[in-house]
């Protein structure tokens, strides 16, 4: 078992206290948005042994185990990350893997580096992912039904929007929702920044469930991801609950702290609220226009105690585990790999001590008991 140091990513849009606060360090002043753990290359987490990345390479069956290897390759599959966001981040949609694997290989024929800023594929893997709320977490996710979302915009008042209603009530909910976005963001940048001014003096004037907007309006004015934000389910999480944001699904998150866990990729294509490349062409590929229910999880308890929020995914597993003073010692070893993150209290993994913010990597077989007083997350994978 291998105690964990991670990197703290300083994203503009990250809280400058969450992070500090649920470490118990002073701030640095300076936004402090993730902290990933995982063997991702771009920051992967640093052991006595060297990087996780490194580690993993060394033996890939002994630190993964063979079903997993054979089933997800010589890599661990999964990211896991605390997310603080202090404002909103970019409304986005991720590609399943069959059309991830389709643009890496198409921008890779026409030698798009791969660093350039209007690449959209930066590997060949879906990125499904899942968030789940350490305190209370504002987010949109998935359309709206058409006719909610024509009600929403027209009780602004505003006249530019009008077209946009109408065209929510006057076509089938996938036909309605397509044109709506599209004629967002191709819209003259000039005409929808007045319009997105005007849309944002309103929610400012009106409140309740204008709020959010008039919040993401403050963050980016003139920005049409404003107008297109919202069209989406806004959704407000209380510690414990969760979403799962699959593929093809708009999506952002906007105030709050959490653990978000992911497949391991840097997939992302953007439809606003950046000051970011937004393909709308490929874009328009991408989302599932399909209007549905947010969809907020709540963990399964199973006997042992372990809550578990399920997916269809077996990229990965999150579950968590309360553990009440005095309890039992909990067996958590499985023939896969594992990183315990503890968010709460004082907790024993094996023969190392964590406290909030600390995690471990368990190799595959190995032992893992954990006991203590406080919340521990369980990330792994199916195999």
């Amino acid at each position: 078992m291998d105690r964990l140091d991670n990197s703290i990513r300083p994203y503009a849009w990250g809280s400058t206290t969450a992070i500090p606060e649920l470490l118990g360090v002073a701030p640095s002043g300076e936004p402090q948005a993730e902290m990933w753990m995982g063997a991702h290359p771009g920051a992967p987490s640093r052991t006595a042994r060297g990087t996780l990345v490194e580690v993993i390479e060394a033996d890939p069956e002994g630190e993964l185990g063979a079903q997993a290897v054979a089933k997800f390759g010589p890599r661990l599959p999964f990211l896991l990350k605390i997310l603080a966001a202090g404002a909103p981040l970019s409304l986005q949609v991720h590609p399943n893997l069959a059309q991830a694997k389709e643009g890496y290989e198409d921008e890779e024929r026409r030698a798009i580096p791969i660093d350039a800023g209007h690449r959209n594929y930066k590997d060949a893997n879906h990125k499904p992912e899942l968030i789940c709320a350490l305190t209370e977490f504002d987010g949109l996710c998935g359309f709206r039904d058409p006719n909610e979302a024509a009600e929403l915009l027209a009780g602004l008042g505003v006249d530019s929007l009008k077209p946009y209603v109408d065209l929510l009530h006057a076509h089938p909910e996938d036909a309605a929702l397509r044109e709506v976005l599209t004629a967002v963001l191709g819209a003259d940048r000039e005409e929808m920044a007045r319009t997105v001014g005007e849309a944002a003096a309103a929610c400012a004037r009106l409140g309740g469930a204008y709020a959010p907007y008039a919040d993401i309006a403050h963050h980016y004015p003139g920005d049409p991801g404003v107008i297109a934000a919202m069209l989406l389910n806004h959704v407000r999480l209380q510690p414990g609950e969760a979403l799962f944001l699959g593929a093809g699904i708009p999506h952002a998150y906007l105030n709050g702290l959490g653990v978000e866990i992911m497949a391991n990729s840097d997939n992302v294509l953007r439809c606003g609220l950046t000051p970011k490349h937004v393909d709308v062409p490929e874009l328009l590929r991408i989302v599932r226009f399909e209007a549905a229910d947010a969809g907020v999880l709540r963990p399964e308890a199973s006997p042992d105690g372990e809550e578990v929020y399920e997916t269809p995914i077996d990229e990965f597993r999150l579950s968590r585990y309360v553990l009440p003073e005095g309890g039992a010692a909990h067996d958590l070893t499985r023939p896969a790999p594992q990183i315990l993150l503890c968010t709460a209290g004082s907790v024993r993994a094996g023969e190392l001590d964590l406290n909030p913010g600390q995690s471990v990597f368990v190799p595959a077989g190995e032992t893992a008991e954990v006991s203590g007083a406080g919340t521990i997350f369980r990330a792994s994978v199916i195999v």
